[in-house]
């Protein structure tokens, strides 16, 4: 039996686990993200990530074939550099080749949304179909678009980038310089900005009273429990961020007409909550409104195991 070792390099967690030759994932190992030390800090922390996948696995490192990293950004596969990442502040990091001399092992790196949208093409919500454009939503907004079976990275690896497509013109700042990036709108991140925002502006908000009185302690599932629980900000700050949400995603399907687009990352917990809105905006609005043949809107199945699984099998 064949092992490899796949590695999902987020802003906040590294995840590891150990992938066979079959797609099966054994546990996942998970540590924070610090970038304290800068690339040869995460690198290392990378390796640690993958030492502790294997003892879980019971796997040694000699069963290993080689090691697939999804990373976020725009990354040359061919050197194993991140060229970019502004939400780790990378920019031309040898990442691929730390880890390598770290492992031992050879190492391949593709972008993370890339990752994970090959892991649910293969074995997710995406198995079967011809074409496939999957959104994380999680620290960032990532993109992966697959044509007839082939990863869309752009001649300089840096395609698919959807999440920095602005959304609205002299918006919201984002992390990679522009402003109103759908990102900036879109992501995790962006939820819980705009409710700890609003709920700083209305102490009577529920959104107090899930967040223990502390607005720190915000997330992503908060606003939408707050919203069910009858609070009316909770409600503004949803609708605002599920308009956006639909926006972006409408832009993707009238670009690609993939015949799956795929929403993956933590907020896909709140499922129909989430999902239903924007359904019918594409519906109302997408411009294969009146084709017999329509993009199917569906919700990512490997979870986390997505990142992992897609880096430890892409080639």
């Amino acid at each position: 039996m064949k092992y490899y070792i796949g590695i999902d390099l987020g802003g906040t967690n590294i995840k590891a686990g150990i992938v066979d030759e079959n797609g099966k994932k054994f546990p996942t190992y998970s540590q924070k993200t610090c970038c304290a030390d800068g690339v040869e800090g995460v690198a290392k922390d990378m390796a640690a990530a993958a030492r502790g996948a294997l003892e879980i696995a019971g796997v040694t490192l000699d069963d290993i074939v080689d090691v697939g990293i999804g990373a976020p950004g725009t990354v040359d596969g061919e050197t194993g550099n991140i060229i970019y990442a502004n939400n780790l502040g990378f920019y031309n990091a040898p990442l691929g080749s730390l880890v390598s001399k770290e492992l031992g092992k050879p190492v391949r790196i593709a972008n993370d949304a890339n990752a994970a949208a090959y892991g649910e093409y293969i074995a997710g919500a995406g198995k079967n179909s011809k074409s496939m454009v999957m959104i994380t939503l999680g620290t960032g907004v990532g993109g992966g678009v697959i044509i007839d079976g082939k990863m869309l990275t752009g001649f300089n690896g840096a395609g698919g980038e959807l999440g920095h497509m602005v959304i609205k013109a002299g918006g919201r700042k984002c992390t990679c310089g522009r402003k109103g990036c759908f990102e900036a709108y879109s992501s995790a991140n962006a939820l819980k900005a705009r409710a700890k925002d609003a709920m700083e502006l209305d102490t009577e908000s529920l959104l107090w009273k899930h967040c223990d009185g502390n607005a720190d302690n915000m997330t992503g599932e908060i606003p939408f429990d707050a919203m069910r629980d009858g609070d009316e900000t909770a409600r503004e700050v949803v609708e605002e961020y599920l308009r956006y949400l639909s926006i972006g995603l409408t832009n993707i399907v009238n670009i690609f007409q993939p015949e799956i687009l795929c929403i993956g990352g933590g907020v896909c917990h709140e499922g129909d909550a989430l999902i239903n809105p924007i359904i019918k905006r594409i519906a109302r609005e997408g411009y294969s409104r009146y084709c017999e043949n329509k993009p199917k809107l569906v919700l990512a199945e490997l979870g986390n195991n997505a990142g992992i699984i897609g880096a430890a099998l892409m080639k």
